[in-house]
């Protein structure tokens, strides 16, 4: 410890000594600068004041003897006094090479020291013409803001003169009446082309006057005198001309169509008379009206009687009914009989009217049909009527819709205000034609033809006759049924016994029934119905059962049962060849014709196969009760059967293949029931075959006379018919 307190005091004499010296050699060299002849202010650092505090020199001194070099310099024992004069050498000769250097460069610094301070006079300067430049670019700028309002309200009054120019502009425009269309409107015939532009011009002039007096616009007084003559004197030559274009359609002999293309082409003269001129408007309307009423009335009045004098002469009539009976005799003068008339009942070629091509072929021509002795049926006469009216009336539609502006109901009205009588007129006749109309084939191809120009008057976009359809279509409707209804009424009261003499083949009333079944089947398929279904299925059960009332005339089952299939057949061929093979009718008469071929099979087969049938059936019964033994004592009853069977089968064959072929008009049904009933009786005897092989009938000495099953069908392969 009293180590460390020497060493301590001696670093602390150490410091001041050094202190000491420094100010000393301080003043020695700085002595002659004027700054430095009063002494040193050091403040907290003067430690020769006696404000110095050593307490806090010796925490210093003690920091320093922590530090790694100090302490490896006592632990060498260097001499800290002798160190410190050789540092305070090295200082000194420091310091005094520093003085050097800058009297070397004193030139250097005296010259930086002269351009520093000709720098500072050109930054000066500069800073005066910058300034000088601020001030002027702050009135410059304020020149420029003055210039840009200036601009902006130049623009204004320039836009705002701009408007004023184009709206002033338009009202001269369209104020001012050119020399051309005072010219073109007094002078030019209307049908040439600058009347229509003169006539275009002057009716938006005069829509702009109107316009603009509306606004208060005094200069429209200046021009109104000018544009109301030249309008009175448009309005008079646009009338004269169309009402003579009208007049043309009242020359005999003139195709209307012409003129009213004529007038399509100059449609905007009566859309100036409707802006200017309503009343001329008006009358031009009604007085195009009134003529093509008339026309329309009168062509189709004429047309229609003449095309009824190409009908046929010969027309149903209220007792040409399917159930009337063919039996009475009739005088010289009397019509023929239903039977030799088959254009009541037979469809034919009658429904060619609805096809495609026929539906819009060219309307008839009555005077060359009567040249040329041709005659038509009704359906046919309806649908050129039709097919005329439905044309004109689109054409006529159109027509209206454009040249007078108008649609919607507004066309409506028009167009029945043109076609309302000729549609009454038509909707009478046909009216008057079928209360003494009996021909359901031909009213209900009317009903088809309607249903079809009613598509097709949708597709060309003219709904005005939707109405005339209904009432159409309301007229025959109600005129079908009660014909079907009348048909279906007589066929029930038909009475057998009144029929005279009857045989097997197939009876003229289920004749008319199938030829007029399939051809309504065969119409109604093209626009299904189902309200003409339920009538037909009316008229069939009446037939079936007027079918069952005549073969309960019949004494024998056999006969009853011949002319069932015969008319089962017949009808069922008739639908075939018109109906589609899904239709009800023919599935409801194939399941009937099934039913009785099968019951007549057994039949025929009765008489010469009975006892054998009847002995496979009991003895089936028996095998499967399980009484087999019980046919032990049918041992006679089966050598009778063998025998008889194999001594007659041959001619019973024969005779049942002729008595089929007698029997049955349609040979191919016949082959069908003979090829059936061979067929059962092979298999008949084939089941006796198997009763035989019983262990109870086995030992039966009459097993070898069986005829061998595969024998027996090559042999009666032979009688199979060839038709």
């Amino acid at each position: 410890m009293a180590a460390a307190a020497t060493m301590a005091a001696a670093a602390r004499e150490l410091v001041l000594r050094a202190g000491t010296s420094d100010m000393e050699e301080e003043e020695g060299p700085l002595a002659g600068g004027a700054g430095l002849q009063e002494s040193l202010q050091l403040g907290e650092l003067d430690i020769t004041s006696d404000e110095f505090i050593l307490d806090e020199v010796d925490v210093h001194i003690q920091a320093n003897l922590e530090d790694e070099l100090v302490k490896e310099a006592l632990k060498t024992g260097v001499d800290l006094r002798h160190y410190s004069k050789q540092v305070e050498l090295e200082l000194q000769q420091i310091e005094q090479k520093s003085i050097r250097d800058y009297i070397q460069e004193s030139e250097n610094i005296a010259s930086l020291h002269n351009q520093i301070t000709a720098c500072d006079a050109v930054l000066e300067r500069m800073e005066q013409m910058l300034g000088a430049f601020q001030s002027d670019l702050s009135s410059i700028s304020s020149e420029i803001r003055t210039l840009q309002e200036q601009s902006g309200a130049m623009n204004i009054r320039l836009r705002n003169r701009q408007a004023v120019r184009g709206k002033l502009g338009e009202l001269v425009d369209g104020l001012v009446v050119p020399s051309a269309l005072v010219t073109a409107i007094l002078e030019a015939p209307v049908t040439e082309p600058r009347f229509l532009e003169q006539l275009q011009e002057l009716d938006a002039k005069a829509a702009a006057v109107r316009e603009q007096e509306a606004r208060g616009t005094a200069a429209c007084a200046d021009v109104r005198g000018v544009l109301d003559r030249l309008r009175v004197k448009a309005v008079m030559k646009i009338r004269e001309f169309i009402l003579q274009k009208i007049y043309s359609f009242r020359k005999p002999m003139t195709n209307y169509q012409i003129p009213q293309t004529a007038l399509l082409k100059y449609r905007f003269f009566y859309q100036f008379l409707l802006g200017n001129e309503r009343a001329t408007a008006k009358e031009i309307r009604d007085e195009y009206v009134e003529t093509l009423s008339k026309i329309y009335l009168s062509y189709y009045r004429s047309y229609l009687g003449r095309l009824m004098k190409v009908q046929y002469e010969e027309v149903a009539e209220k007792d040409d009914l399917m159930g009337v009976e063919d039996t009475a005799k009739k005088g010289f003068f009397s019509k023929p009989s239903l039977r030799s008339r088959n254009t009541i009942f037979t469809l034919g070629t009658r429904g060619s009217v609805i096809s495609p091509t026929e539906l819009e072929a060219p309307i008839l021509v009555p005077h060359t049909a009567q040249r040329g002795e041709q005659r038509y049926p009704f359906e046919a006469l309806f649908r050129s009527q039709h097919y005329a009216l439905l044309d004109n009336s689109c054409r006529e539609y159109l027509f209206i819709c454009e040249f007078f502006v108008v649609s919607g109901p507004a066309a409506h009205d028009l167009f029945h205000a043109v076609m309302g009588r000729t549609l009454s007129m038509t909707l009478k006749h046909l009216e008057s034609y079928l209360a003494d109309c009996y021909d359901a084939i031909a009213v209900f191809l009317c009903i088809h033809i309607v249903l079809r120009f009613r598509n097709i008057a949708a597709k060309r976009d003219v709904p005005a006759l939707d109405r005339y359809w209904e009432q159409v279509l309301a007229l025959l409707w109600p005129r079908f049924e009660l014909i079907l209804e009348m048909n279906v009424q007589s066929v029930r009261s038909t009475d057998p016994q009144r029929l005279g003499g009857l045989d097997t083949r197939p009876h003229y009333i289920t004749r008319r029934y199938a030829e007029f079944s399939s051809a309504l089947v065969s119409i109604n398929q093209t626009i299904p119905s189902e309200r003409t279904m339920q009538l037909l299925g009316q008229l069939q059960v009446e037939v079936e059962n007027f079918v069952l009332r005549v073969a309960a005339e019949f004494s024998s089952r056999k006969e009853q049962l011949v002319f069932l299939i015969n008319n089962y057949d017949m009808m069922l061929g008739v639908l075939m060849e018109r109906a589609t093979d899904d239709s009800k009718e023919v599935e409801s008469f194939q399941q009937l014709l099934n039913a009785r071929t099968q019951e007549f099979i057994e039949e025929l087969l009765s008489p010469p196969f009975g006892g054998l049938v009847a002995f496979v059936k009991e003895a089936e019964a028996l095998i499967e009760r399980g009484q087999a033994e019980r046919l032990r004592g049918e041992e006679a009853r089966v050598t009778q059967l063998i025998r008889g069977f194999g001594s007659s089968w041959k001619s019973s064959v024969e005779s049942l293949s002729q008595d089929v072929m007698r029997s049955f008009t349609n040979f191919r049904n016949g082959t069908s029931i003979i090829q059936g009933a061979l067929t059962q009786l092979i298999q008949v005897y084939h089941r006796f075959h198997r009763v035989l092989s019983q262990p109870q009938l086995r030992a039966l000495p009459a097993r070898a006379e069986l005829i061998n099953i595969h024998h027996l069908m090559v042999e009666l392969k032979k009688h199979k018919p060839n038709f």
